[in-house]
Parts: C-alpha cells; sequence; structure tokens
C-alpha cells in the first residue's frame, strides 16, 4: 500500500516538474514560433479579418476551453473522485464529532485511516494533472497568436458596455487591464463551466466508460 501511495505522489511530483519546465523554460521561447504557425490555421478560420475581433475573442475561449475539457474529461474518473470526496467528507465529519466528543480511542483509529484516504485522493486528482502537459502546448501559442492579432491587425476597435459607451478592446497604455483580457476570461470561465459539466455528466454513462477503454485500454486489459 504504502508502494503504491509513493508511486503515485512520485508521478505527479514528475507531471508538476514537467509543468515548471514547459512554462518556464521551453513555451516562453517556442510558444511565439507556435503562435505564428497556429495563427495560419486559425487567423483564416476565426479572423474575420479583423473585423469581429469580439467574435474572434469568443471562438478563440471556445477552442481552448473545448480543447481543455474533452482532455480533463478523458483523463479523469469523475466517479472516482466523487467517491472520494465523500469518502473525505464522511471521514471529516466523524473525526471531528470524535475530538468534539473527546472520544481519544476512536481519534486514534480514524487518523490510522488517513493515509489510505490520502492515497484515494492522490489517485483521483492524479489524472486532473495529465492534460495539463497538452493544454500548455496548445493553449499558450492560441493565446499568443490572439495577443498578436488583435494587437496588430485589428483597428482601434471599441464596444459599449452599460457603464460606458467607448470601451477599447485594445489600449496601449496598460496590458493587465486591457478589456480584450477580460472579455477573453469572461468568455472563457462561462463557456468551461457549461462544457465541463457537460462532459462530466456524459463521463458518468457506459457508453463514456466503453468509449474510453476502447482509446486508451485500462492496465488490467493490457496485462
Amino acid at each position: 500500500m504504502r508502494k503504491l501511495n509513493d508511486l503515485a505522489q512520485g508521478s505527479n511530483l514528475l507531471m508538476l516538474m514537467v509543468l515548471m519546465m514547459l512554462m518556464f523554460f521551453i513555451m516562453p521561447y517556442f510558444g511565439p514560433i507556435l503562435g505564428y504557425y497556429f495563427g495560419l490555421v486559425l487567423k483564416p478560420v476565426i479572423g474575420f479579418g479583423g473585423d469581429l475581433p469580439v467574435i474572434t475573442l469568443l471562438f478563440s475561449g471556445l477552442i481552448v476551453v473545448l480543447l481543455s475539457s474533452l482532455l480533463t474529461n478523458f483523463f479523469t474518473d469523475w466517479k472516482k473522485m466523487g467517491e472520494s470526496q465523500e469518502i473525505s467528507r464522511a471521514f471529516q465529519r466523524e473525526i471531528t464529532k470524535a475530538r468534539r466528543e473527546g472520544n481519544t480511542n476512536r481519534v486514534n483509529k480514524l487518523m490510522k485511516m488517513q493515509p489510505e484516504i490520502m492515497r484515494r485522493q492522490t489517485e483521483a486528482s492524479g489524472g486532473m494533472m495529465k492534460p495539463m502537459v497538452f493544454l500548455i502546448i496548445f493553449i499558450w501559442p492560441i493565446f499568443m497568436w490572439l495577443r498578436n492579432f488583435l494587437t496588430f491587425e485589428v483597428s482601434h476597435y471599441h464596444f459599449t458596455l452599460p457603464w460606458s459607451s467607448d470601451v477599447p478592446l485594445i489600449s496601449q497604455s496598460s496590458f493587465i487591464m486591457q478589456a480584450w483580457l477580460w472579455l477573453y476570461l469572461v468568455f472563457s470561465i462561462v463557456l468551461g463551466q457549461l462544457l465541463r459539466q457537460g462532459f462530466k455528466y456524459i463521463s458518468w454513462s457506459d457508453r463514456w466508460k466503453s468509449v474510453k477503454e476502447r482509446i486508451r485500454p485500462s492496465v488490467r486489459s493490457v496485462r
């Protein structure tokens, strides 16, 4: 049991190291290059000649969210994660109750169960880190292309909000507070919640489980 726990923790640590390497050492240099080649495909499809930048933002967010939702849903076992969360909540309720009642014997028994519960949580959440490697490779270049496209190929575009009738989509004076970033985040968050919930419900079906097994055979079937 301890070897399985160490193996799961080691796998998560390795994935974290790979993510750190991608984010800080690889993608800052290769991201703009990949963004250029991604733009050769994205610009004719969702660029609209620079005339509809808000729609370009919407479709860019949709592509990123759809890709991330598909990969996350493919690598994540939502049933196992749900079971792990229910067990963890039940454990917290029982140990809180035992401590409140001063039942030291029960607290000690429950604490012996904690490593097993932690192992379940690690196994259940470990699948969510795997798609991050692929997502960084795809999302970073899309974002780089989108920033360059809106900065250099979209003329001075303004849109209307309830509190202002002349909001610049791109401002040369600031990068962090630019309106296009906020629009992109809003589109991504809203679309992401809808798609992830939809895929989450689909993943509970037996049909999706059989699809995953055909695409990615389990360890048991390989053995």
